[in-house]
């Protein structure tokens, strides 16, 4: 609802009274009320016990309730921010933290600090970052193994550095936060080998490559090179190996799934991400051929209804094309919004789909 037309709606003392009664979130902030028997005033959403006609007045902002003799209610808290907007800032507050700390903080410590009981902050973390305050430091941990590697750091040093208080701890979580080796990752991905081809489909180009854990990219675009390139780009020192006719077999197998999306992919994926992309991309490969959902929608499934800006991150992220797809996500209107390799493609991926 614009705003002028907010304004009007509200404009009499009459339809401000029924929307206190009705308790109306979307008249919040257009103005507030005040009791005179309890000197108070709120927003017309408030939950307090209703007032009497004859004792309630309309102010246009809380400098106007406040100058007219009345202080803020206690429950509602009108002179403050929204309600979610205060929890999503206790919650970047909580990131940061995480983030800044040598150590993980614990759940308790990080209520503390935000005000909240350990049970009601640990909900509204997960609600608002899609996952809870344990993964986000664990993903922390991961990203700063990475950095720390990729600047050449010796591998004692980065775990160390990244919050692991042992190593053993570290090697049992670096598969999943490197899919390799941490002595190669440190290298730039010396040492691992990844195969990998360029083909073409109806789409256009595809590049398929893969490590010895599985499918580790798939990339369409319109220029080979830039494909090659691209995967050259995420692994500068590992050494590609271009298809032998085993791995062909591999890139006929994608290229028919992209003709076909129906006949299904069923090959083992190595893809890395965070926690909470691991999260959207296991509810990608849920959704059925034929079918598509909203980014709220996914948001939703992933028990995240608040992340769906990180959810549309997540899904912009995803290294491997039409193996998670990613495509079948669509805007809440059922319009095609953004999509890594071409909104064409998307449209034609989800045509093939749907007949």
């Amino acid at each position: 609802m614009k705003t002028e037309t907010i304004l009007h709606a509200y404009a009499s003392d009459e339809a401000r009274w029924e929307a206190v009664q009705r308790r109306e979130r979307a008249a919040d902030g257009v103005f507030y009320y005040s009791v005179r028997t309890t000197g108070v005033y709120c927003q017309p959403s408030c939950g307090a016990r209703p007032a009497r006609r004859e004792n309630v007045a309309f102010h246009a902002s809380c400098e106007a309730a406040e100058s007219a003799g009345f202080r803020p209610c206690l429950r509602c808290r009108p002179n403050l921010p929204p309600l979610a907007e205060r929890q999503a800032k206790a919650v970047a507050a909580a990131c940061r933290l995480i983030e800044a700390s040598e150590e993980e903080p614990g759940l308790d410590a990080l209520a503390a600090c935000a005000g909240m009981s350990r049970f009601h902050f640990h909900r509204l973390f997960k609600q608002h970052a899609g996952v809870t305050p344990k993964a986000y430091a664990a993903a922390v941990r991961a990203a700063r193994v990475r950095d720390e590697l990729a600047q050449g750091a010796p591998v004692t040093d980065a775990l160390y550095a990244a919050g692991f208080q042992s190593s053993s701890r570290f090697y049992a979580e670096a598969d999943a936060m490197l899919g390799m080796a941490p002595s190669h990752f440190r290298a730039g991905g010396t040492g691992e080998e990844i195969r990998f081809a360029v083909g073409a489909c109806s789409l256009g180009a595809i590049l398929v490559a893969a490590t010895n854990q599985g499918i580790c990219a798939i990339l369409m675009g319109d220029d080979p090179e830039a494909l090659v390139r691209d995967l050259q780009d995420r692994f500068p020192r590992a050494r590609l190996i271009g298809a032998d006719a085993e791995f062909e077999r591999t890139v006929a197998l994608v290229v028919g799934f992209v003709e076909a999306p129906r006949i299904g992919l069923d090959l083992p994926l190595d893809v890395r991400g965070t926690a909470f992309q691991q999260r959207v991309w296991e509810a990608l490969r849920a959704i059925p051929a034929g079918a598509t959902v909203s980014y709220t929608e996914l948001a939703q499934r992933i028990g995240s209804p608040a992340a769906v800006r990180a959810v549309a991150g997540a899904c912009a992220a995803n290294p491997v094309a039409v193996a998670i797809p990613c495509h079948r996500v669509v805007r809440s209107d059922g319009g095609l919004s953004g999509y890594r390799w071409g909104i064409e493609r998307k449209a034609a991926l989800i045509a093939r789909e749907k007949s």
